[in-house]
């Protein structure tokens, strides 16, 4: 594994810090990403977007200092604020890179548009979005195409679902311990989670005969998709972590793959990802 990912919301800034600490003795072996966009003030996340000049820029210095690095190896923006043209924050952000901070930029949850017209200015390395067997959204707005196009790296979040696919979670989860977000999330209803049962038990017959978890076949579909798709799972416990690992090991026949989507494109999703709220911060455009 080279490749972590992080982000200056996540904590607030307290991510950044414990990758930079936990990973110094790999520094000339992996990559630590990470991401400007949310507003944090004192410490705390306001709700609020800010991907103005000046923000990114003090966003990329705060973060080259908790990263402990002269170079961001891959900076994205986290989301839009609605306001900052992608033209002008990719003018920024090519800015960076002549100056030695930024060595290449993504951006996450953003529309084909958007991509178009960031990557015009200052090419892209990589989209980061949620995309997995329940949300196959990246696949009919235009996005997975303009980053096939342009040669753009493709880059699932929440490959698992939230940890969904696994298999470990039911209607009687509890998300309640105050930093898990799911507590929030309109799929993870206890009436949802009962419902969208089936998309587990889907995955359970399909990796079964085969040697495969579900969150194996949930992610070796991901690996199947393209070459250029790489998906980052992540995990709180040692085993999911090898369990995630061992997906490498499997390698099945294109007509499998397509005998699994075929199924799992006949089971309804219940339940939204996002609430209103959070729905709101993603690019629609």
């Amino acid at each position: 594994m080279t490749l972590f990912d992080t982000a200056a919301v996540y904590g607030p800034w307290t991510n950044e810090e414990l990758a930079a600490e936990g990973l110094a003795p790999f520094r000339e072996r992996v990559f630590v990403t990470t991401k400007f966009g949310h507003e944090v003030v004192d410490g705390k996340a306001t709700g609020r977007q800010d991907s103005s000049p000046a923000a990114i820029r003090r966003e990329c210095e705060a973060a080259l200092r908790r990263l402990r690095t002269d170079c961001i190896p891959l900076y994205y923006q986290h989301r839009g604020d609605g306001v900052t043209p992608p033209e002008e924050v990719a003018g920024t952000i090519a800015e960076l890179m002549r100056e030695g901070k930024v060595r290449r930029w993504g951006m996450c949850e953003v529309s084909a548009e958007t991509i178009r017209r960031a990557h015009a200015v200052c090419p892209l390395t990589a989209v980061q979005s949620e995309w997995h067997l329940m949300w196959r959204e990246p696949e009919r707005n235009g996005v997975l195409e303009a980053c096939r196009a342009l040669g753009i790296g493709f880059v699932p979040y929440s490959p698992l679902n939230r940890g969904f696919l696994g298999g470990d979670l039911n209607e009687h989860s509890d998300f309640g311990s105050g930093n898990d977000n799911r507590a929030g999330v309109p799929r993870f209803t206890p009436a949802n989670l009962r419902a969208n049962g089936r998309f587990v038990a889907a995955l359970h017959a399909f990796g079964q005969p085969r040697g495969m978890t579900p969150a194996q076949v949930a992610l070796g579909w991901l690996l199947w998709k393209a070459p250029w798709v790489l998906p980052i799972p992540g995990t709180t416990k040692r085993a999911h972590l090898w369990e995630n690992l061992g997906t490498l090991d499997f390698g099945l026949p294109d007509a499998d793959w397509r005998a699994l989507e075929a199924t799992v494109r006949a089971i309804p999703v219940q339940g939204a990802r996002y609430g209103a709220v959070e729905q709101r911060r993603v690019d629609q455009g």
